[in-house]
């Protein structure tokens, strides 16, 4: 006799194909909830061909006094940097010796009042243009003559009114 003497008892795992769809969902759900985000906002859009203008209403037939007298204010715009009226002190945080002597008659070169040149020592994470409170355009109208990326208020002991270019490596 052959038999079984006993009940066997087993676990049936789920097909590869169902373990996959499976994951698959969460992983969608997981997608869905980490980039929903604010509701997208509406415009409108028109061409040059589709003007509008808005419809008169009663209230817009007879001018306010306001608007006869008048004429709407230009927007004010900040003068432009003169490169010769800003001060530029270089600084060497390197081991390449004269990169500052270097960079300071290239910034003299461009145009700009290039004040002193020297090494610095401290820990800078990259190549700066350092800032004074006021001169924020001259400052980023230096790193875009230089071709420095990062460009930040002054801290500490830096210039109070010059900027100060802080090199952590040959500029390109």
């Amino acid at each position: 006799m052959t038999g079984r003497t006993g009940a066997q008892r087993g676990a049936v795992l789920p097909s590869p194909v169902v373990m996959l769809s499976i994951l698959a969902v969460a992983l969608a759900a997981v997608a869905f909830f980490a980039t929903r985000g604010e509701e997208p906002t509406e415009r409108e859009i028109t061409t040059a061909g589709q003007e509008q203008t808005p419809e008169p209403s009663a209230s817009d037939s007879t001018p306010s006094a306001e608007e006869t007298t008048e004429p709407p204010e230009p927007e004010k715009t900040e003068e432009p940097v003169e490169r010769g009226e800003v001060g530029v002190v270089v600084f060497n945080n390197t081991s390449v010796a004269g990169l500052a002597g270097t960079v300071h008659a290239e910034v003299a070169e461009i145009g700009w009042n290039a004040v002193a040149a020297d090494n610095w020592y401290g820990t800078i994470p990259g190549t700066t243009v350092y800032y004074p409170e006021g001169l924020k355009d001259a400052g980023q109208l230096l790193a875009l003559d230089l071709g420095i990326q990062r460009v930040v208020p002054a801290v500490g002991n830096m210039s109070t009114t010059d900027l100060t270019v802080i090199l952590t490596g040959a500029l390109d």
